[in-house]
């Protein structure tokens, strides 16, 4: 039997990556390269043990031996007056995407489509001097309940330009060189208004000062909220809404917070809601057999969020198609052309469809961790 050993690789990999971040924020130069060598070992190892992800896994331990080569060149110092402000503005460009998603494709979070659509319009209408719109809103919640959806919806909806920001790409290895893209992020959002800026793990980028951070993350986090008070202070026309998404609220600096004072919780599908992302979901075919009321109310028992469902109405699909289909893998020898000749057979989903999707699905929240956030919210949110 395979063991599967990508789990405990991926918790060593991230230890090892937090260790060479410490050792070179201290200068520790031989401890640096060494860990930077070790995530090129962990990484070629999990290239072996997932296969599907090899070529990823192997191209980011191609990139660690290289972080350990220049660190041995001493290039491990800040580098970033040598960066052009063109390089960055190129950099910040490839954060930009055209969503296309609309609030219609969101299953339930009604009452949070509502306070977000609210915003937008607010935000373009013509209106007294004293009404202010938004210009950052934080979206939190457990994993997987829709707060990028919301966030692409509402760039989707506007016909804004997206800047889709995960923390790990503004984070980068250079001190400083996050806040300057921080910096050019906004320059640019402007320059394309109407702009969303959608950070998501936003966590990552503004952990509450008794945590560990460094440098170039308290810089980063520096301009970002100088540029977030730019932005409400200014008498400007343009649109640039920021949207920000954590699933650990409590770790927020409180200076973060201010500048966020619309809250919104983002909180697990409630039954009609469960019954509406499966729909989505299984657009197409045949729910004919289907009690979904019924299933909708075992997906709340387990705390299934909208991305579990999504996993579960999948797996639900995949028992029907194999069963369909028995000799599916047979046809992985035809050419393309000969392929696309071909009709894959699908019936109504059944109940026993989903029973062994169920069995499989393990949501990772509990009633303690959902009590958390509902406490949070009725503390902080607004």
């Amino acid at each position: 039997m395979t063991i599967d050993l990508s789990g405990p690789l991926l918790a060593s990999l991230e230890k090892t990556k937090k260790e060479y971040e410490k050792a070179k924020n201290n200068g520790n130069i031989k401890l640096a390269k060494e860990k930077a060598l070790e995530c090129s070992r962990i990484l070629e190892a999990l290239a072996k043990n997932v296969p599907n992800y090899s070529q990823s896994y192997l191209e980011n331990a191609r990139k660690w031996k290289q972080i350990a080569n220049n660190i041995d060149k001493k290039k491990i110092i800040e580098k970033t007056d040598d960066i052009t402000s063109d390089e960055f503005k190129s950099y910040v460009e490839t954060l930009i995407s055209k969503s296309t998603v609309t609030w219609n494709e969101i299953g339930g979070l009604e009452e949070v489509k509502k306070l977000m659509m609210e915003t937008i319009v607010i935000a373009g209408l013509k209106k007294p001097a004293a009404v202010k719109p938004w210009r950052g809103i934080l979206l939190f919640g457990p994993p997987g309940t829709g707060k990028t959806l919301l966030a692409s919806a509402s760039a989707g909806g506007l016909n804004a330009t997206f800047f889709n920001v995960i923390a790990g790409k503004v984070l980068s290895k250079y001190f400083g060189e996050s806040s300057k893209i921080v910096s050019v992020l906004y320059d640019l959002a402007k320059e394309k208004a109407p702009s969303i800026v959608f950070i998501d793990e936003f966590d990552a980028l503004s952990l509450s000062r008794g945590m560990d951070m460094s440098e170039a993350s308290r810089r980063m986090l520096s301009e970002l909220l100088a540029d977030l008070d730019g932005f409400r202070d200014k008498k400007s026309g343009d649109f640039v809404l920021t949207l920000a998404a954590t699933n650990v609220p409590w770790d927020l600096d409180d200076a973060v917070l201010s500048r966020f004072p619309r809250r919104i919780y983002v909180p697990l599908p409630d039954k009609k809601a469960c019954q509406e992302i499966i729909k989505i979901h299984m657009r197409g075919l045949s729910m004919s057999n289907i009690n979904l009321e019924e299933l909708a109310k075992k997906c709340t028992a387990n705390l299934y969020s909208g991305r579990d469902i999504a996993s579960l109405c999948q797996l639900a699909m995949w028992n029907m198609i194999r069963e369909e289909n028995k000799n599916l893998a047979d046809y992985a020898d035809l050419p393309y052309t000969e392929l696309v000749k071909k009709s894959l057979k699908v019936r109504s989903l059944k109940i026993k469809d989903f029973d062994d999707a169920f069995e499989k699905v393990k949501a990772p929240l509990t009633k303690d961790k959902i009590e958390k956030y509902e406490k949070w919210n009725e503390e902080y949110g607004g």
